[in-house]
């Protein structure tokens, strides 16, 4: 109890501490008979120590700063008294409220505002992180570095660069006409984009300028209409003629869709004459046993003859013949390339007329390519593995056309026919319908109930 006693002594003898609230009873709780406890053991420190008259100093303490923003101890004398020299009234101008003429009206604050308050005198925490820089010791190293560079006349690279570039063209300011002038310039606000007056270094460094439009996107895939109209003999009641001609177009069609299974078949069929028979058979088993001798004796006579070639060697004075002999036939290329030459001077106009032959050749090919070019541009491109197959005209015949527009039975499919108008327009890529494949086998249990019935 003897640290008890010394932490009342420390509190009691704060200088000027004036206490908020009255420890009169404390003296009466301990005055009692205590328990005698070992405080040679750490666990009794906490369990059998008293320490609620510290708590109650700290607390005042707290209050007091709370309250008053301070110890009242330390507070001078200005802020704690003050001379009463009577009442002061003072002319304050009455608010008037709007739409209340000649009432007196009073703002004041609503409770639940003054409850919101913070009403602590105790000043916030210092945010140490708010303070902290990262980096801060290599930054500061930098900007002194700068410093020096600037004080001995050298300025740094971004400096330069700014100082080196173009000046930016600014437009003419020009007084914007009023907007009762009837005469002025039609603006389209979905139209085209505004011109872009500012630096365009600025726009480049901040990242606001916008990316360059392809020319490829402004371009459409294909110059094919997105609906395309039937042919007029595809009317509910149509002309004789104009129908006749839409049946022939089918007609050819299927004709060629029949040749291409035919030229199919036709390659994939067997020709009689590759096939096996027994004299092939038994030739096959015979062949190499009989003229195997004969063909040793020819190989051996080769070899012998492939020898005596070897073994032969030119003389000295054959190889000057030689080298004699090619040097009269390069003296010879050259005389015959030379009179070429002169020949040609007497074949200009020839070799005029070549040459405009050629260059008319040139722009022909040159047209054509352009012709295929514009006639790709409504064709089908190849975008995926598989090619675009068309889709099959919608044609009835003769007998099949209805008397009337109530009569007509729908045919083909909407869904269908935009989609491949997407393929041939080249929006998407020919595609086929997935299969599904099962995983599992299908397992098929007959039930009790069913089979007590059967």
């Amino acid at each position: 109890m003897a640290a008890v006693k010394r932490l009342k002594r420390v509190a009691a003898a704060q200088p000027g501490f004036m206490s908020f609230k009255s420890s009169a009873g404390s003296d009466d709780l301990n005055s009692g008979q205590r328990k005698r406890v070992n405080k040679n053991k750490k666990k009794n420190w906490n369990k059998h120590s008293d320490i609620q008259d510290v708590e109650e100093f700290l607390d005042d303490v707290r209050l007091q700063e709370r309250a008053t923003g301070g110890l009242i101890s330390e507070k001078p004398d200005d802020s704690l008294f003050f001379v009463d020299i009577g009442e002061q009234r003072k002319y304050v101008q009455p608010e008037v409220q709007e739409g209340k003429k000649g009432k007196k009206s009073k703002s004041r604050p609503l409770r639940i505002d003054l409850i919101l308050q913070h009403d602590s005198l105790v000043p916030p925490p210092k945010d140490i992180l708010a303070h902290q820089q990262p980096n801060a010791k290599k930054l500061r190293r930098i900007a002194e570095n700068a410093e020096k560079l600037a004080a001995m006349g050298v300025l740094p690279r971004r400096q330069k660069r700014l100082l080196n570039r173009r000046p930016a063209i600014t437009a003419s300011k020009s007084k914007t006409a009023a907007n009762n002038f009837p005469d002025r310039p039609y603006y389209d606000l979905w139209g085209g984009d505004a011109k872009e007056t500012a630096d365009p270094y600025y726009l480049e460094q901040t990242g606001k300028k916008r990316v360059k439009r392809p020319e490829k996107l402004n371009s459409k895939p294909s110059v094919l209409p997105a609906v395309e109209v039937i042919a007029p003999g595809g009317s509910y009641n149509p002309d004789f003629f104009s129908h006749q001609a839409l049946l022939l177009e089918a007609h050819e069609v299927e004709v060629k869709r029949e040749r291409a299974e035919l030229r199919i078949e036709r390659q994939l069929a067997v020709n009689r004459e590759d096939t096996a028979t027994e004299e092939t058979v038994f030739q096959e088993l015979v062949e190499g046993l009989v003229e195997e001798e004969e063909d040793e004796d020819e190989e051996e006579e080769d070899v012998s003859i492939r020898g005596g070639l070897q073994q032969e060697k030119k003389t000295e004075k054959e190889r000057r013949r030689e080298r004699a002999d090619k040097i009269k036939s390069q003296q010879k290329q050259a005389a015959r390339v030379f009179t070429d030459k002169k020949q040609q001077l007497f074949q200009l106009r020839s070799i005029q007329a070549t040459l405009k032959r050629g260059e008319q050749q040139t722009r022909e090919r040159v047209a054509q390519r352009k012709a295929n070019q514009e006639a790709e541009k409504s064709m089908p491109r190849r975008l995926g593995r598989l090619r675009f197959q068309a889709q099959d005209l919608e044609v009835q015949l003769s007998d099949e056309i209805p008397g009337s527009l109530r009569t007509l039975k729908p045919e083909g499919s909407v869904l269908k026919d935009r989609f491949k108008s997407m393929q041939k327009r080249n929006m998407i890529e020919p595609r086929e319908r997935a299969k599904f494949k099962r995983r599992h086998k299908v397992k098929y249990v007959e039930k009790r109930a069913f089979r007590e019935i059967t």
